[in-house]
């Protein structure tokens, strides 16, 4: 790294959310609350992070109270007593740190396979039942699914709100249960929910809307989307600017506060002709606060620890260079805080010799 840190450790605000610094952990799925139940295990995991110097924690992604919201029975829940009492403790830890912190609240879809645990008789449930374009695994969700699922995601985000979340964010991305609305490989709807691809945003819209009104106008609301899919990395929602533009109007209009711009690799350009990657994009066409994330400070991007491979440490002089153009507000980082916990104070006392490059093993611990 050549390049000053500072500009990574510069306060940020929006309304009620006031972080010490732009770096955020970003959402990994971890799979430790056995039964949906974070212990204290999770706890002092988070705790780590916030002691630590990250600005701000967007948990794993924690499943709203419907019988096919995950394919995990070790993924946290964001409803039942027992799930709650537990995050409950997590913000009570990470607050105690000086922290900040928000869950993610998700739904899989049709990534789920009927016999999936913990609830093996449910089926998948999508837009039209597509897991991806041309393989159907189950019957189109009738207009009474959805909006019993839209309810669903609201009762989460009460919930987190009532726990002391300092806010929430709404996956969107990846090629779950909001993205599969988004992606006309797995939307063939002919109705309100289908259409073209600023048709396709009407049940994302509709998530964050019913979202706002149970958290009311002042809790921050994050919305991660991306344009690859799980089922296909080539994929792409929009291919120009323009058509991003028209995609991201309704999401904002809708709510969101701030875009978790989801890539592989942060400092790819994403449309020919201009160096802004998707977040840089996000920002100039909607005019809110972005995230950027991918890949920091690895030379790898996440496909490869899939693969059993880590991930050497790299420079982040291009994140920096973002930042100072302000092209973007504040950055994920994943792997490379799953492995090192003191990333964060690391980087800011300028000592990258000193952080720990990411290695698959870390995936099984909760360091």
């Amino acid at each position: 790294m050549s390049l000053s840190p500072d500009v990574l450790f510069q306060p940020f605000s929006l309304n009620k959310l006031k972080l010490d610094n732009r770096i955020v952990m970003a959402p990994m799925t971890r799979s430790f609350s056995p039964g949906g139940v974070p212990g204290a295990d999770v706890a002092a995991y988070y705790r780590r992070r916030a002691e630590n110097q990250v600005g701000l924690i967007i948990t794993e992604g924690t499943v709203i109270d419907h019988p096919a919201s995950t394919n995990d029975p070790r993924v946290p829940h964001i409803h039942g007593a027992a799930a709650l009492a537990g995050w409950a403790q997590v913000v009570a830890e990470v607050h105690a740190a000086g922290g900040h912190i928000m869950p993610q609240i998700w739904h899989v879809g049709m990534v789920r396979k009927m016999g999936d645990k913990p609830n093996p008789e449910a089926p998948p449930i999508g837009p039209s039942g597509l897991f991806k374009p041309g393989v159907k695994a189950a019957e189109p969700m009738s207009e009474a699914e959805i909006a019993a699922v839209i309810a669903a995601y609201a009762e989460g985000a009460a919930a987190a709100k009532r726990l002391g979340f300092d806010g929430v964010e709404l996956h969107g991305a990846h090629g779950y249960l909001i993205d599969q609305f988004f992606w006309e490989g797995t939307n063939q709807r002919s109705d309100r929910y289908g259409g073209d691809l600023v048709a396709r945003t009407r049940f994302a819209a509709e998530v964050i809307q019913a979202c706002r009104r149970a958290v009311g106008p002042d809790f921050p609301l994050v919305f991660r989307y991306s344009q690859w899919k799980q089922q296909d990395y080539a994929a792409r929602l929009a291919v120009t600017p323009e058509l991003l533009g028209k995609f991201l109007a309704p999401l904002a209009d809708a709510g969101v506060d701030i875009f978790h711009c989801s890539t592989r690799r942060f400092w790819e350009p994403e449309f020919e002709g201009s160096a802004l990657n998707l977040a840089g994009w996000t920002k100039k066409l909607t005019g809110k606060p972005v995230i950027t994330v991918g890949s920091v400070s690895l030379d790898t991007d996440m496909f490869a620890a899939f693969r059993g491979q880590g991930a050497a440490i790299t420079s982040i002089d291009k994140l920096l260079e973002m930042f100072a153009r302000d092209e973007v507000d504040l950055v994920a980082v994943g792997r490379a805080l799953l492995v090192d916990p003191a990333w964060a104070r690391k980087v800011r006392e300028n000592r990258m010799q000193d952080l720990l490059p990411f290695t698959p093993e870390s995936l099984r611990s909760l360091a």
